[in-house]
């Protein structure tokens, strides 16, 4: 089968990266999805190992088309009784750029119909739909149609630990690339000085922990009559036996914000990472440390909804002044503001990342050796 890993916008690479260290050496990405070649226990050590990833799901066709009568008679033509049995609830998506096809509630609708009336064939029953979700999204640019199988559900980012949300949420998968990005490694000081839920230390623990990023979630094909549960558990089961204890590993987090602080600790705690975290409720401007090279990872407040101008002006600076106190520590900084280097007083390398639809940079600056 054919495997498409999907990766948000900047951060194909990191993903790539990850996909090479798992053993899927040369994976093409191409407007944010990479496919691959595999079978189902690919579908498990994808889904439970990536870190960076969106969602993991099956290519069942590709076509081009410019009219709904083509369009109908090519979805009709797919096997979808591969995958999909009698009781199947089926939940269609869609999207269009730039195509001919473009109205997606006729494109859902249509793919709804073209499915069932397959499958009601197949099985000679009328479709209840009352047994396991199967999502299936219909992709199609400049005219070409991509029919996907949706394996994860939820979005990867979901890691299952951060059942509540706080001001301004990062998404974890986005907070791992961010670690991924950087310098930093078990053995070396880490710092969140906005640490705010705590996502992106939860995320760095793991990380050095080797715990899987989807230890503690549901997945869609789990459930599913064609997958054998078995595989998955002998999958989980190998991961897990990797799992670290790093007794020295410890990471820091500062927030000025009483209740971010709580929300972080209860995350950590949900995470199964409390002992390798201390979380402090304390201004960032008050963090010093006689530890060497250290890193700073971090997703400072930026935006209207959270901070007025003056407010990010003197927050920036005085981000700025407490790091420069720190001349052999690393940092990574991700903002939407555009004159961050200014405020910050230093020269960053830039890359360009996006935090949900609001474009941001992630700033880099290294240290002295």
């Amino acid at each position: 089968m054919k495997i498409c890993i999907t990766s948000a916008s900047g951060v194909e690479a990191v993903t790539k990266r990850e996909l090479q260290k798992l053993g899927y050496p040369e994976v093409p990405f191409v407007n944010g999805r990479g496919t691959l070649e595999g079978e189902f226990i690919d579908v498990a050590i994808l889904n439970l190992k990536l870190e960076t990833a969106g969602r993991v799901e099956i290519e069942l066709a590709n076509f081009k088309c410019d009219n709904f009568d083509a369009f109908f008679d090519e979805i009709s033509k797919i096997e979808f009784e591969k995958y999909l049995d009698k009781n199947a609830k089926i939940i269609i998506s869609a999207k269009s750029v730039m195509s001919k096809l473009f109205a997606l509630s006729s494109i859902q609708s249509l793919t709804k119909k073209a499915v069932c009336n397959r499958l009601e064939k197949i099985y000679n029953c009328k479709l209840l739909e009352d047994g396991a979700e199967y999502k299936i999204e219909i992709a199609i640019y400049k005219d070409v149609v991509t029919v996907l199988l949706n394996t994860s559900g939820d979005g990867l980012h979901k890691r299952g630990y951060r059942t509540l949300v706080g001001e301004a949420p990062l998404k974890e998968t986005l907070a791992m690339a961010m670690v991924h990005l950087s310098v930093w490694k078990a053995g070396r000081i880490l710092c969140d000085p906005f640490c705010g839920s705590g996502t992106i230390l939860i995320e760095a623990v793991r990380h050095a922990l080797k715990i899987p990023a989807g230890n503690d979630r549901d997945f869609d094909f789990l459930h599913w009559k064609c997958f054998d549960i078995k595989i998955f558990e002998q999958v989980k089961m190998q991961a897990n036996n990797d799992i670290l204890d790093i007794p020295d590993l410890k990471v820091y987090g500062y927030d000025i914000d009483e209740n971010a602080i709580k929300l972080a600790k209860y995350h950590a705690k949900k995470a199964g990472v409390s002992k390798y975290i201390e979380f402090i409720n304390d201004d960032m401007r008050n963090f010093t440390s006689k530890r060497s090279h250290g890193v700073i990872i971090t997703n400072p407040p930026y935006g209207e909804r959270l901070m007025t101008r003056k407010q990010i002006v003197s927050c920036y600076k005085a981000f700025g002044k407490m790091f420069s106190a720190l001349p052999d520590w690393s940092a990574y900084v991700l903002s939407s503001v555009t004159d961050f280097e200014n405020l910050f007083g230093k020269k960053c390398k830039k890359r360009k990342l996006y935090n949900g639809k609001l474009e941001c940079n992630l700033y880099s600056f290294l240290g002295k050796k």
